[in-house]
């Protein structure tokens, strides 16, 4: 399946930018700190949304209109007395179709899953709030990646297809990674 594929070709871009997150975390002292990374969080996942808008529908993804996204993360900056000024620079893969499109959400939609450890750790360094957009879906997280993976799946019709969403998920964590550098 396609997920499976993707998870094996983008392992290392992965965990290259899971280290960055962590090390970023890590350094947090106070809600300002929080409120910082999460614009980083803001500055790409706003991006990589607005550009896979044209190319995800309904028929796609049934359930996108509930989904997670960066208004969330807004909401988390402005919670913590941050606003949406200063954005760091983010640059985003090519993403002309729904292959690419679905491929680049794979990133999006997998962050959910460390959500839950972010918060600990988060917890951790005496931050209380502003989780919003790391609380993901709440106890539905594993239905709606499950439901996302299907659609996923669904979306390589051929070898081409498939390649283009590998490309993409890999080129989402790889420009990802550099938002943190």
């Amino acid at each position: 399946m396609l997920a499976a594929q993707i998870k094996e070709v983008t392992k290392n871009a992965h965990q290259q930018v899971e280290k960055k997150v962590v090390l970023r975390i890590k350094s947090i002292k106070s809600e300002d700190d929080y409120a910082n990374l999460l614009k980083h969080f803001y500055a790409y996942f706003s991006k990589v949304e607005a550009a896979v808008q044209p190319y995800i529908s309904p028929q796609l993804l049934p359930d996108l209109a509930s989904r997670r996204n960066a208004s969330y993360i807004k909401a988390d900056i402005e919670e913590l007395g941050g606003s949406l000024n200063e954005l760091p620079a983010a640059t985003i893969p090519e993403i002309t179709n729904s292959s690419q499109a679905m491929g680049a959400l794979y990133v999006l939609e997998g962050s959910i899953m460390g959500g839950p450890y972010i918060i600990q750790m988060l917890k951790k360094l005496g931050i209380n709030k502003g989780f919003s957009f790391f609380s993901g879906y709440g106890d539905e997280t594993p239905q709606k990646w499950q439901s996302f993976i299907s659609a996923l799946n669904s979306v390589a019709k051929n070898e081409k297809d498939g390649l283009q969403a590998i490309n993409s998920a890999k080129e989402t964590f790889l420009h990802f990674g550099e938002v943190f550098s």
